[in-house]
């Protein structure tokens, strides 16, 4: 157990931010009175750790930044709380995969220099638990890379955990890719190839493993950055992943947001996000090159997630299966006693689910 709980962190995520991002992200943004504290103590201390980030800078031009990556990155995709956590463990097995870590979300900049002392002190003040379920948190476990890539640029969906007013705009722009500028876009390229070759360089990977829900949106753009990347798509009962979304969302955004909005207001943009995002994939999937895309039930893949590992892994001609099967086994094996949450689905949300998300429910034949 940390020092700190999730949801009475004194600061946010944007103190690893460097200044210019962080000016960038709360610039003519308002900031609700009662978050004012928690915004300027987030502030002082993301400028004195900006300091830092010239040191990291010298060592990746002069390490990484000329050098090519060797393949093409794996994708799991999927709207969030469809199960790509424990996909993204199970294939993190393979030693051959590199992958951003949960200190890295927070500390990008610091990744390259001064990683043992911070990441010790994180350590040590992280809860061992996430906040909404009983998954594992570790300061080196893989974890998804839109935090990281939040605090190394501002045009990121997850900027709406600290502005959630704007969460649409957000979502329209930097989650779908509809209104960003070829500027904007520009910059949200050259900053994920940069993550990718830290965090390659940070695990001792050789291709990357991705887990972001947000990519999910931005399937087109990707196989333009990588031809030949493989992409993952989980789906899963929508009644479990609207209450495990709203229960997450609702709880993760507590210690984040430097402004309110109400219950409500955010179960109204998770049911409008839903359905942009699966939209968005299946006008987009087409473009994934033949023998690059799988589709995966989430039930299907927690009854039997070693041989279904394989299967991903023969499909999509991914290496290295031989090599980590054992890992991957072990893995499997010890979480089959794991606890989930459950839900019981109360009248009004298989109302609203059945109202707003009815394309999902007959598309992938989920019922009640």
């Amino acid at each position: 157990m940390g020092l700190l709980e999730f949801n009475k962190l004194p600061i946010n995520t944007l103190v690893g931010a460097d200044w210019k991002t962080f000016n960038q992200i709360t610039k003519g943004r308002d900031i609700d009175p009662a978050y004012r504290g928690k915004y300027r103590l987030t502030k002082a201390v993301c400028r004195l750790l900006s300091t830092l980030t010239s040191l990291q800078e010298s060592r990746y031009k002069k390490l990484l930044a000329d050098k090519p990556l060797e393949h093409d990155p794996v994708f799991i995709l999927g709207h969030w709380r469809s199960g790509t956590t424990f996909m993204h463990n199970v294939f993190s097995c393979d030693k051959h995969f590199g992958y951003n870590t949960t200190y890295q979300t927070v500390f990008p900049h610091l990744m390259m220099w001064g990683q043992p002392f911070f990441k010790k002190n994180m350590s040590w003040l992280m809860p061992d638990k996430r906040p909404t379920d009983n998954m594992e948190l570790a300061v080196d476990l893989p974890q998804e890379e839109e935090f990281a890539l939040s605090n190394m640029m501002p045009y990121t969906y997850y900027n709406f955990w600290f502005l959630p007013k704007y969460m649409q705009e957000y979502a329209d722009k930097y989650l779908l890719f509809n209104d960003i500028s070829d500027e904007e876009l520009k910059v949200f390229e050259e900053t994920f190839v940069k993550l990718i070759k830290i965090s390659l360089w940070n695990t001792h990977g050789t291709q990357f493993l991705s887990k972001n829900p947000p990519h999910t949106g931005r399937v087109k753009e990707l196989v333009k950055m990588f031809p030949n990347a493989k992409f993952i798509y989980l789906m899963r009962n929508p009644y479990t992943v609207f209450e495990s979304t709203r229960s997450f969302f609702t709880n993760t955004i507590q210690p984040l947001k430097l402004e309110d909005i109400s219950n409500e207001e955010l179960q109204a943009n998770i049911l409008s996000v839903y359905a942009k995002l699966y939209h968005k994939y299946e006008a987009d999937k087409k473009y994934i090159p033949e023998g690059n895309l799988i589709e995966v039930k989430f039930e299907d893949y927690e009854k039997n997630a070693f041989d279904l590992t394989k299967e991903i892994y023969e499909k999509l001609s991914i290496p290295g299966f031989a090599e980590a099967e054992a890992d991957i086994k072990a893995y499997v094996d010890k979480k089959k006693g794991y606890k989930k949450n459950k839900y019981q689905y109360k009248p009004e949300t298989v109302k609203l689910v059945e109202e707003h998300w009815s394309f999902a429910l007959e598309d992938w034949g989920y019922k009640l």
